[in-house]
């Protein structure tokens, strides 16, 4: 798992077969805090539809408030975001950012 930043308590991560998906991010907990559905995963967020920027939850099982602090945090480092998924699927090594 590629780990991109970290908003509030959580990590926004991409696995290395999402290459071959339509772009998005996965929302995880750390390891501590597992769930019973879905290992650590607590949401799947595209960021891209016919390769054009379209951010939309395609599920989640986050609280209304923090879908949306996510979603305004993706939104507002979507071209970081979109550069470190790049690096992640060249094989690249990525710092782990902090989104506010």
């Amino acid at each position: 798992m590629g780990k991109l930043a970290f908003i509030l308590n959580f990590i926004l991560a991409a696995f290395p077969t999402d290459q071959f998906e339509r772009r998005h991010v996965h929302v995880v907990l750390p390891g501590k805090m597992k769930r019973k559905r879905r290992g650590d995963v607590v949401a799947k967020i595209w960021i891209e539809k016919d390769g054009k920027r379209c951010i939309e939850i395609d599920w989640s099982e986050l609280n209304a408030t923090d879908e949306q602090i996510v979603l305004r945090a993706i939104t507002e480092n979507i071209d970081t975001i979109e550069s470190q998924l790049s690096k992640i699927f060249r094989g690249e090594k990525v710092r782990i950012l902090k989104f506010k």
